[in-house]
């Protein structure tokens, strides 16, 4: 009986150290296919690319003096910024105005990850919901795209999820094996298990009580804001007219000549830092607003019924020491039923987010019962002699997610779980809701969309392994020419590098000397700079 199953284990165990050898070189072979793809894109593109960036000042006078744009994009956010770059990579002549600066609101206040959604696919499975899976794909198929393109500004990032159950211990494994499984060649890495001693040495502060262990699993991080940001310096060197600080007032609209109907066919503007105001025609206008998207729909037509519910996700910044070195935590329930990360931030921690139905306005303050809340949940996961403070919260920002119902369907008081791209009787295509990390594919569904609606001329979408403004000549090791060549000190390379990416050498030629043996050049001006670097 013991030889029986010996034989049997063996075989059990060579079988499944074959399929996971068998598995390990398919998803090697498919991911030498993707980097080819991406290669092979970035050969492709027939689009002209200027390196010598033109001023605010020459892309105003752009915006001013063509005569028609064939797609104005209001919005200068992830999703905005997306659609001007997939539309001038199409060789669509493209302008892109936003009221504040890029990446000024939503786009840069949020949690930080590039993940497919780790609690989509759990719904998706438990309820057998096929949009769910498809949405948790087409994420994972842009998380990884977002990490190729963009290398600089982002990288995988394991997150630790903490058991406290033993029947949870292979009901969360399954789950996020499923996750990795789903992503196939684009797994980041494979996920693994922890024991509850290793959970403690690598974050003693985790409450101790009960542990049964931990499960680790890797999703994307990046620096949302200069990422938004590389997207529109990307558009604009490739030919974009782009400028911020530039409001629509309102839209502009002119008869069809076959129809007679009234036909939007560009927006006048207003240059909010010199008062100037002046038309910006384009045969097709994209609302990209985001929280803003009903406020530009009402320029459209004042009766349209609103689309966007407003929520808030409020986040705040604690010390380092409230995450693992290097590493994510998961609170996959919440008191509210949602999930909270304690994510490892430039040696700070960043713990969120909520959802709390909110106004929508341009400068949103997060609310002391927000705050209260995640500290709550922070409590609820560290070691009970761990003091956790309201002093301790050393920032806070929220952002306003712009969750909608799709007009389209007869239900429309439910709450649409991706996007919607809608196209208005006068043209207006608007596309909103939806998330960070799939900003590249809403981008391309929208302006699938307007070509078809305005009989545009344009090929397929580009974007896809189109590296951003940056990460092109991006190295891991880029920081060393840095502190080798201009006498930098080496945080302030490291920072230059994961800032810049490639660009960072323009930065550094402008470094004033110091006047000292070392640093050489590179005058601090923020003293507190180095320091904070330093913190843990």
């Amino acid at each position: 009986m013991a030889f029986r199953k010996a034989v049997k284990g063996t075989l059990i165990g060579g079988g499944a150290v074959a399929t996971a050898f068998g598995l390990s070189q398919f998803f090697e072979y498919r991911k030498n296919q993707a980097q080819l793809a991406y290669v092979e894109a970035q050969g492709e593109l027939k689009v002209p690319f200027n390196d010598a960036l033109p001023t605010r000042e020459e892309q105003l006078s752009t915006l001013r003096n063509t005569e028609e744009f064939d797609v104005l994009v209001v919005g200068g956010g992830a999703t905005g910024s997306g659609c001007a770059l997939d539309a001038v990579t199409r060789n669509l002549k493209t302008a892109l105005v936003e009221r504040s600066d890029f990446s000024s609101g939503t786009s840069s206040r949020s949690t930080k990850l590039i993940h497919g959604g780790v609690r989509y696919l759990q719904k998706a499975i438990m309820k057998l919901d096929y949009e769910q899976y498809m949405m948790v794909k087409e994420a994972l198929h842009e998380r990884a795209n977002l990490l190729n393109i963009a290398p600089h500004l982002s990288a995988p990032l394991p997150i630790m999820l903490p058991v406290y159950k033993w029947w949870q211990l292979p009901y969360y494994w399954a789950g996020i094996k499923m996750y990795d499984l789903v992503a196939g060649s684009q797994c980041l890495k494979s996920s693994y298990v922890l024991s509850k001693s290793k959970a403690l040495e690598l974050f003693p502060m985790l409450k101790k009580d009960k542990l049964v262990g931990a499960i680790v699993y890797y999703d994307g991080q990046h620096n949302d804001s200069r990422m938004n940001l590389a997207i529109a310096l990307t558009a604009a060197r490739h030919g974009a007219a782009i400028a911020n600080y530039t409001e629509v007032v309102h839209l502009l609209k002119k008869p069809d000549p076959k129809t007679g109907q009234e036909k939007v066919c560009g927006a006048h503007c207003r240059d909010i830092i010199t008062g100037q105001e002046f038309d910006v025609r384009a045969k097709c206008v994209i609302n990209a607003t985001g929280p803003f998207t009903d406020s530009l729909r009402k320029m459209d037509n004042q009766k349209t019924a609103n689309i966007c519910q407003p929520s808030a996700g409020v986040h705040i910044v604690i010390p380092g020491y409230y995450s693992p070195d290097n590493m994510g935590l998961l609170d996959p329930a919440t008191s509210d039923g949602r999930v909270i990360f304690f994510l490892p931030w430039e040696k700070m921690t960043i713990a969120g987010t909520t959802d709390t139905p909110t106004v929508v306005t341009a400068h949103p303050i997060p609310l002391e019962d927000d705050i209260n809340f995640i500290l709550s949940e922070v409590r609820h996961y560290l070691s009970p002699d761990v003091e956790v403070r309201r002093g301790d919260v050393l920032a806070a920002w929220s952002g306003i997610r712009p969750l909608v119902t799709d007009p389209n369907s007869k239900d429309t008081q439910s709450i649409c779980r991706n996007h919607v791209v809608n196209i208005s009787d006068s043209g207006l295509i608007t596309i909103a809701g939806g998330k960070w990390t799939t900003y590249r594919s809403m981008a391309e569904e929208t302006l699938d969309a307007a070509i078809k609606a305005h009989n545009l001329s344009a090929g397929p979408s580009r974007t896809v392994g189109l590296m951003l403004d940056g990460g092109k000549d991006w190295t891991p090791t880029l920081y060393i020419r840095l502190v080798q060549d201009y006498g930098l000190e080496n945080e302030v390379a490291q920072h230059l590098a994961a800032t810049y990416g490639g660009r960072a050498f323009e930065v550094a030629k402008m470094a004033q000397v110091t006047g000292k043996r070392w640093p050489i050049v590179g005058k601090r001006l923020v003293s507190l700079f180095l320091t904070l670097l330093r913190t843990k």
